[in-house]
């Protein structure tokens, strides 16, 4: 079995040998570092899919690590969007700083007792273990590296609905300028996330909620219908 491989230092791929056929991507790696090439640089924490650290694109798809079952011929690369530091190891500092540009917290809280379906209604979006796949896998990034991100508006979401949050609209108007509106709503962030998160729907919901509160698309004013003095012709 083979397990190729994008090594940083020569931005080419190198190609390894695998002895076992049923292992995680995680163990191949580990097994790469301790017999053949020390060198190899990966991370990885919990080993249990929750802490998000070994995220990485098989075969050009996010994968856990730790969880993805190797196949043979599987090309690994680090993440999308991510400044390389080395091999498969990316910096996720600034995909992080997008929840602090989203407000993603409660600001102004007041004591409220949510029942168990409005814990059940936002059970979901707590579930992210930031692992930046869907960072990875949004295309928007590719044209606009200020994008907040599928995680950080699917945070505002989950504390924009929460009953104990009463500056909603604070929150909303963090999310306006490179947020929900910028969004081309494509769902590959859903395809990618490894916990069953729908952040294009949060967005969807963002993008309802920004309307009751009386914001609006920015590029719909630029938007063209047509001729305002077009004369219908009823025999047309």
């Amino acid at each position: 079995m083979t397990l190729t491989i994008l090594r940083s230092e020569t931005n080419s791929h190198e190609t390894y040998t695998i002895k076992s056929t049923k292992t995680t991507l995680l163990h191949a790696l580990t097994d790469i570092k301790e017999t053949q090439d020390a060198t190899l640089t990966f991370t990885a924490g919990c080993r249990a899919s929750v802490c998000g650290t070994c995220a990485v694109r098989v075969n050009g798809k996010e994968e856990l690590a730790c969880a993805y079952k190797l196949q043979d011929g599987d090309v690994v690369e680090p993440l999308n969007y991510h400044p390389v530091l080395r091999d498969l190891k990316v910096d996720k500092n600034k995909a992080k700083e997008t929840l602090l540009q989203s407000t993603a917290w409660l600001h102004s809280a007041t004591e409220a007792s949510p029942t168990p379906k409005d814990e059940k209604f936002t059970e979901r979006q707590t579930d992210c273990i930031l692992c930046d796949s869907c960072y990875s896998a949004c295309p928007v990034y590719a044209v606009n590296p200020e994008f907040l991100g599928p995680f950080a508006l699917t945070r505002a979401y989950r504390y924009s609905v929460d009953k104990r949050e009463k500056g909603v609209k604070e929150i909303l108007d963090s999310v306006q300028s490179n947020g929900v509106w910028d969004c081309t709503l494509c769902g590959e962030c859903t395809l990618a996330c490894p916990k069953g998160i729908d952040p294009k729907m949060d967005i969807m919901m963002l993008r309802g909620l920004s309307v009751q509160e009386g914001y609006n698309d920015p590029s719909y004013a630029t938007q063209s219908f047509g001729s305002p003095n077009f004369d219908f012709d009823p025999n047309f």
